[in-house]
């Protein structure tokens, strides 16, 4: 392995320590839109919520910070894309746009690309960045699933917040937790920092 590959260079994530090619970026994309569409099936039922608690938020924040923002985005629009289009691997193995917890794949998104931008600053380097720059990402993609579940459930906004984000948030708590942990012993584990 050369030198530029084995030396975390400033602004790197994770995914550039492999050796650089277009086929890495695509594997790594399409590694990131497999590794959320399996973790939505990890999915377990709210009662009172049309939106289900599933490992899909965790898998999407994990996926921008160790591929960066740019293949991070395009790993969950590939995601978003093909379950639009049919492939039954949004939470529970269903698909389509009309889902109203849509919108949290769309705020998937933009967050992948939010956590990936910090980590390119060193945000995944430790512990206490980690957990900040999760619960980040985890309130981008609160910002437009709420919403969207107001509007496509016709609830009132004080209604989404107790179905859509107050069910949620000690379950956020124990993700920034266990990604607080990962991503920096992972950093220490390839002798970067």
């Amino acid at each position: 392995m050369s030198t530029a590959t084995a030396t975390a260079r400033p602004g790197a994530v994770l995914a550039d320590l492999l050796p650089a090619s277009r086929v890495r970026d695509a594997v790594l994309v399409l590694g990131g839109a497999a590794l959320t569409g399996l973790a939505a099936q990890l999915s377990v039922q709210v009662p009172g919520s049309p939106v289900p608690v599933t490992g899909q938020t965790f898998a999407a924040l994990l996926v921008g910070t160790t591929l960066g923002a740019r293949r991070g985005f395009l790993s969950l629009a590939l995601y978003a894309l093909a379950g639009v289009a049919g492939v039954p691997w949004f939470a529970g193995g269903a698909s389509g746009a009309g889902l109203v917890s849509f919108g949290y794949v769309l705020g998937m998104l933009l967050a992948s690309a939010l956590v990936g931008a910090l980590a390119r600053r060193g945000a995944d380097r430790s512990p206490l960045r980690m957990a900040g720059t999760m619960i980040l990402g985890e309130a981008v993609i609160y910002a437009v699933g709420v919403p969207y579940l107001a509007l496509a459930a016709h609830l009132s906004a004080s209604q989404a917040v107790a179905a859509g984000l107050t069910p949620f948030l000690v379950g956020d708590a124990l993700k920034a937790a266990l990604a607080m942990g990962a991503l920096p012993t992972a950093w220490k584990l390839t002798g970067e920092r």
